[in-house]
């Protein structure tokens, strides 16, 4: 019996390093945010408290739900275009834009019934962080979703496969920054007490 003792091949970081280096930036902007939010909550536990009580919870599972599912459905593109089958692949891609849209949707329409119940930037802390915070987050999906949506025509077009990933893994990991964040942002703003 012969044992193979030759070394894997090298792992490669997916994607190109200045994405990698524009998601830590991107990723230390929100940390700071975040960081803000948590010292603020601290000194003002009643305000966050009754200001989460106009937060409708279930727009933000929703939305959790949809942006999880963009992800997983990103993962099947990359997967699929590695493979070789980027026309195949392509439909997974716009499934994720199709969640990544439903996602604006469902926060449009909870800004829209924040915007009624006289939430604003100025109507106290907890008002002006989730006002910032959420639009912050929800500028990132925009870029993420022209992004995807550029990626998409790429895979149709037959762009990407096999030793032609970067810009696929690049924008796969932007989006896939935009889904870590809100699965932060979701439980810190919303729900935690």
């Amino acid at each position: 019996m012969q044992v193979d003792l030759s070394l894997p091949p090298p792992r490669h970081l997916a994607g190109d390093l200045a994405i990698w280096i524009f998601i830590l930036a991107e990723l230390l902007a929100f940390g700071v945010f975040f960081a803000a939010y948590a010292f603020t909550r601290a000194r003002h536990p009643a305000l966050f408290e009754a200001g989460q009580q106009l937060l409708d919870r279930n727009a933000g599972a929703i939305n959790t739900l949809l942006l999880l599912t963009a992800s997983a459905l990103v993962v099947r593109a990359v997967q699929g275009a590695a493979r070789g089958d980027g026309a195949r692949a392509a439909p997974w891609l716009l499934g994720a834009i199709v969640c990544g849209f439903a996602f604006l949707g469902v926060k449009g329409h909870e800004y829209a019934l924040a915007f009624a119940a006289g939430v604003n930037l100025s109507g106290g802390p907890f008002q002006m962080f989730y006002l910032s915070l959420t639009f912050f987050h929800f500028m990132h999906v925009i870029l993420g979703l022209v992004i995807l949506a550029v990626l998409w025509h790429g895979l149709r077009r037959g762009d990407y496969g096999p030793g032609a990933m970067n810009g696929l893994e690049s924008g796969a990991a932007y989006w896939h920054m935009v889904d870590l964040v809100w699965l932060i942002l979701f439980p810190l703003v919303y729900v935690i007490h």
